[in-house]
């Protein structure tokens, strides 16, 4: 029997019956399957969801331009008294940190009053204030007198073992942290190039500031050094970055001075590199300018000198530099230039510490900067971040 396309023909009764049988077994229920009266049924245990973490605060978030340019700055005062600019700086512009400069055999109960007059001034809404000195040893130990001991110069620190070397540095951090300082800007970690050239350096070397003239043994006791100031509840601060052991003429002193011989790759960076991971710690810009890295400009201003310690170093953390209030070697920039091209360098700390006079005019020119430049905001919004992770990492 033929079919015509599209049209289906009739079933037939035998195929019918046959289709209705298997219609039938499908719909049919399946028995359980039989289960012991012993067996132990495990339930399928449930999933927990897992919790969405909560947003990381903004440590930004409510300050105002000026509260975040205030953190950038470190200003100085003497140790026999507190200066006006410096206490107004704190109280009113909420600052970052200050320095004290000179020298004091006061002792640590004349200290711990001046330090009170700035912790006390910064308010319990602020940040925390970083109160930072020298206390290298030999000739450049700010605070001694009862309660500090003298502390022997890099050169005489060196020639202990790096374990003794440590637990002495703890003992010394102790006693600054027992008068209320808990930043020290130390150790140094110049490489100069060998004893006979050191009375020829006049930074480091004609001072005892060296701790050896190979990058290994400088690395080795820097790191000593410092490890003992985190031991003893002090923010270490190595300095001063490149390197300052080569130069012939002091920045405090004199201007135009110029580094004929470090490299980005060399041993003094490398000292940076060998320390620098081994706990929290703070780096100094140099204001010497570096004919090998930058010969435009004093490396505090020199974003491609910031750039080795960025990136060849790996350093993610606060970098400061060397006094920009007095030293002659910054002098022929105005204040306001000295502060802004240090930020737009990426300095985070700016040191204004041998002549608070000056503060002023940088506070204004970086607030002005900062609220006028859009690029040069987000550079003190780094920075501010950077200084205040460190903080919050402080004990």
């Amino acid at each position: 029997m033929s079919e015509h396309r599209g049209v289906k023909s009739p079933a037939r009764p035998t195929t019918l019956l046959l289709l209705a049988a298997l219609t039938l077994t499908a719909c049919a229920p399946t028995p359980a399957p039989a289960v012991s009266p012993t067996a132990t049924i495990t339930p399928t245990p449930s999933r927990t969801p897992t919790p969405t973490p909560p947003p990381t605060p903004d440590p930004l978030a409510g300050m105002s331009v000026a509260d975040k340019v205030g953190q950038m700055f470190m200003v100085g005062t003497s140790v026999d008294g507190a200066d006006p600019t410096t206490l107004a700086a704190v109280a009113d512009d909420h600052i970052g940190g200050v320095f004290l400069h000179g020298r004091s055999d006061a002792g640590t109960p004349a200290i711990t009053q001046l330090v009170a007059q700035f912790t006390t001034a910064i308010g319990a809404d602020h940040p925390e204030l970083w109160v930072a000195t020298d206390q290298e040893g030999g000739t450049v130990q700010v605070l001694s007198g009862p309660g500090f001991d003298g502390i022997p110069s890099a050169v005489e620190q060196a020639t202990r073992p790096d374990d003794q070397l440590r637990a002495s540095a703890a003992v010394w951090s102790g006693q600054l942290a027992q008068a209320g300082v808990n930043m020290n800007l130390a150790p140094v970690a110049d490489v100069v190039t060998s004893p006979d050239f050191a009375a020829s350096n006049p930074p480091i070397g004609e001072l005892a500031r060296e701790y050896g003239y190979d990058g290994a043994a400088v690395t080795a006791k820097v790191g000593a050094f410092a490890a003992g100031m985190r031991d003893g509840g002090v923010l270490p601060t190595l300095k001063h970055f490149p390197g300052l052991g080569h130069v012939t003429e002091n920045t405090d002193t004199r201007t135009g001075v110029t580094d004929e011989t470090v490299t980005s790759d060399g041993p003094d960076v490398g000292v940076y590199a060998g320390v620098l991971p081994q706990g929290d710690a703070i780096v100094m810009m140099s204001t010497a300018t570096y004919a090998l890295i930058d010969p435009s400009a004093p490396a505090a201003f020199s974003p491609a000198v910031v750039n080795v310690l960025r990136d060849r170093v790996g350093f993610d953390g606060v970098i400061t530099v060397d006094d920009l209030s007095a030293a002659r070697q910054v002098q022929p920039w105005s204040p306001a230039d000295r502060a802004t091209l240090a930020v737009d360098a990426g300095v985070d700390l700016l040191l204004v510490s041998a002549d608070p006079s000056v503060y002023p005019e940088m506070h204004q020119a970086v607030l002005a900067r900062a609220q006028s430049d859009p690029a040069f905001a987000a550079k003190v919004d780094a920075a501010v971040t950077r200084i205040l992770a460190q903080k919050a990492s402080m004990p």
